[in-house]
């Protein structure tokens, strides 16, 4: 079910962004569309798609064992539907949260901010290796009795509605939408560098849980996208890799055990105040 989607989503990807750049291109639009920055992300998003493939066969067997060790039965009706919501999209908001306050998990992560363009193809801009570590944040749903199937099928559903955030043309929704659901214009405080929006807004569907945890912030100032140090490149390899290239420099250039553990797995905040 989950490749069907898939397969119905891209044309409505493809469609979407013509709409979105012909629209860029009028006077005082925002959401500008730069040829290579465009380029690379698609090739982001084909590396990622790739890594889905290669990388399905083990956290589905994962689930399924975890599932015939699972703790309750239960059939998969409406109230287990949304429960299942609920509950994929707190441990998307955990996995989000981790991937920025956790360096390796940061250096997985740092790709999809690293546009200093932000409109629907930045949405594509996916990390390579997150398919392969992102199931550990998953493991408990088929252990409480979730079926594999359903639990997969709802991760793909929450990454589908994440697309249309990434855009500058829309700019508000309704209150109540943009006080329950995560929005356009809360998903561009995400990407922003700005100080005030470094590490907010971390919810997938829903921005409920940044609201009971405090890391909400809603969109005032003008937003800054990019990372804080810009990486100055359109090389799809680079992209994906070169927080890991600076984290086996530091782990190299570290001497002690303690300090070789703090630059993989410290905050990457902390890092350039560290000193081993």
């Amino acid at each position: 079910m989950e490749e069907t989607l898939m397969m119905i989503a891209m044309p409505v990807f493809v469609l979407t962004m013509i709409m979105e750049w012909r629209r860029s291109k009028k006077p005082g639009v925002p959401g500008r569309y730069v040829a290579k920055d465009t380029v690379a992300n698609l090739a982001m998003g084909l590396g990622y798609l790739v890594g889905q493939a290669v990388w399905k066969a083990v956290p589905f067997a994962a689930y399924v064992w975890l599932y015939q060790h699972r703790l309750f039965d239960f059939e998969m009706g409406l109230v287990a539907w949304i429960a299942l919501f609920f509950l994929d999209d707190f441990f998307y908001y955990i996995f989000h949260l981790v991937h920025h306050k956790v360096r390796f998990f940061w250096a997985i992560h740092v790709n999809h901010h690293s546009s200093e363009e932000y409109n629907l193809s930045t949405a594509l801009r996916q990390p390579w290796l997150e398919p392969f570590f992102g199931t550990l944040f998953w493991l408990p749903l088929p252990l409480l009795g979730f079926p594999p199937e359903y639990v997969l099928l709802q991760q793909v559903i929450n990454l589908l509605y994440q697309y249309w955030v990434h855009t500058q043309q829309v700019r508000k929704m309704p209150a109540w939408y943009e006080y329950i659901f995560n929005t356009p214009s809360h998903h561009r405080a995400h990407h922003g560098s700005n100080p005030q929006y470094i590490d907010v807004n971390y919810g997938g569907i829903l921005i409920i849980w940044d609201r009971l945890f405090g890391t909400f912030e809603p969109e005032v100032a003008p937003v800054r996208y990019g990372i804080i140090n810009n990486i100055q490149t359109y090389n799809p390899v680079t992209i994906a890799f070169h927080e890991m290239y600076a984290i086996a420099r530091d782990v190299r250039d570290t001497p002690t055990v303690r300090g070789k553990l703090f630059r993989i797995f410290g905050s990457p905040e902390a890092q350039s105040r560290y000193t081993a």
